[in-house]
C-alpha cells in the first residue's frame, strides 16, 4: 500500500524528534492518503478538491483525534498530548480556531509517527477508522 517504507526510523529516534517535525510529515501523509482515497472513488477534480478540503483542515482533524483518543495506546496518547501542546512560531490561520489547530497538530503527529517508524498496520488502521467514520457519518 501507499505507506510502505523500506527504511523506517527507530521509535526511540522519532520519539526524540521535535513533535512539529513529526506533524509536518504527518500532514503530508494524511493529505496524500485522502487524495488517493478520493481518486479511488472516481470523483472529478472539482469534487475531489471539495471533499479533500472537508478532511484536510484543522476542524476536521481535531474531530478525528477526539474520536480516536479512547483507543490510543499510552505511547500514542503521550505523543498526541505533545502535539497538542506544541506551539508553532505562527498563530493559527484566521479561519481556524486555535484549539482545533492544536488538536490537528496532535492528529498529524500521530500519523507522522506511525509513518516514520514504518508501523503501517497501525497507521492504516487509524486512517481507515478515521475515513470510515467520515464516509459513514
Amino acid at each position: 500500500m501507499l505507506f510502505y517504507r523500506e527504511d523506517p526510523l527507530p521509535k526511540k529516534e522519532v520519539s526524540l524528534m521535535n513533535v512539529l517535525q513529526i506533524a509536518y510529515i504527518g500532514d503530508a501523509v494524511w493529505e496524500l492518503y485522502v487524495r488517493e482515497s478520493l481518486i479511488r472513488k472516481g470523483l472529478n477534480v472539482h469534487h475531489m478538491h471539495s471533499e479533500c478540503v472537508k478532511l484536510v483542515n484543522a476542524g476536521a482533524q481535531a474531530s478525528f483525534i477526539q474520536s480516536l483518543l479512547p483507543e490510543l495506546t499510552q505511547q500514542e496518547t503521550d505523543l498526541v498530548m505533545r502535539g497538542r501542546n506544541a506551539h508553532a512560531r505562527h498563530p493559527a490561520p484566521k479561519n481556524q480556531h486555535p484549539v482545533d489547530y492544536s488538536m490537528s497538530t496532535a492528529f498529524e503527529a500521530l500519523i507522522g509517527f506511525h509513518y516514520l517508524t514504518g508501523n503501517t498496520d497501525r497507521l492504516e488502521a487509524i486512517i481507515n477508522k478515521t475515513l470510515g467514520g467520515y464516509n459513514n457519518g
